[in-house]
């Protein structure tokens, strides 16, 4: 999943960035509201993290435009003002969460996992799940038909999206802008690469196929009786 960090502390934004980096999430960091203004309205994001107090265009003044330009990604909105008046300004304006400065970094991530559940829809809290394939997002465990499955970071990024997908075709370029934080290139092969890896995992021992390629246009994690045609 890929998130937006707009946050001018050079300290603060390497720590969050290296934390969500961690978690397996794509992100890019603007350093001014203006750089944050331009990724919001031209990348497509998963969620963002926007400090308001920012240099050339304030956090609120940014969430203003986006919601203004019809932008929906939802937003989690950091600063060190933590007064009432101040929480429901900046909710009011366009955020869908705030978080007080000093914060601990395990909050952030929930907050934003949060976020990126109630905006795809996901009703639990912390499991994905697909026929017999389920995912914890907390522990990070991968299960098909009761057998858990071992899945390096990147390969558990992928299937997540993947499964916040489900029945959807995602294409090579959202699958590289969302996974790997940049944008797809015809030369590369990582997509193709990564999925075979991740199929050969996932369905190898299993009768019934989740990860399939629709040709030209992309791939789906769907049951194969109810393939789209």
């Amino acid at each position: 999943m890929r998130v937006l960090l707009v946050e001018d502390d050079v300290k603060i934004a390497s720590f969050i960035v290296k934390g969500l980096r961690s978690a397996g999430y794509a992100v890019d960091h603007a350093p001014d509201g203006e750089e944050g203004l331009r990724l919001a309205l031209t990348e497509p994001y998963d969620a963002a993290v926007i400090d308001l107090m920012l240099l050339q265009r304030n956090g609120l003044a940014l969430i203003k435009e986006m919601r203004a330009e019809k932008v929906n990604t939802p937003v989690l909105i950091l600063s060190a003002k933590g007064s009432v008046e101040d929480r429901v300004k900046g909710l009011e304006t366009g955020g869908d969460d705030y978080l007080t400065k000093p914060f601990a970094f395990s909050e952030l991530l929930a907050r934003v996992q949060a976020l990126i559940r109630r905006a795809s829809g996901v009703s639990d809290p912390i499991r994905l799940s697909v026929e017999d394939l389920s995912v914890n997002l907390f522990t990070r465990e991968v299960l098909r038909g009761g057998k858990r499955i071992d899945l390096q970071p990147r390969e558990f990024s992928l299937l997540e999206y993947l499964m916040r997908n489900a029945g959807r075709i995602v294409s090579k370029t959202m699958i590289m802008e969302h996974v790997w934080d940049y944008h797809f290139d015809p030369q590369t092969n990582v997509v193709e690469a990564r999925i075979s890896r991740l199929r050969d995992k996932i369905d190898r021992d299993a009768d019934q196929k989740l990860i399939h390629t629709v040709r030209g246009a992309g791939y789906v994690l769907k049951e194969t009786r109810s393939l789209p045609e």
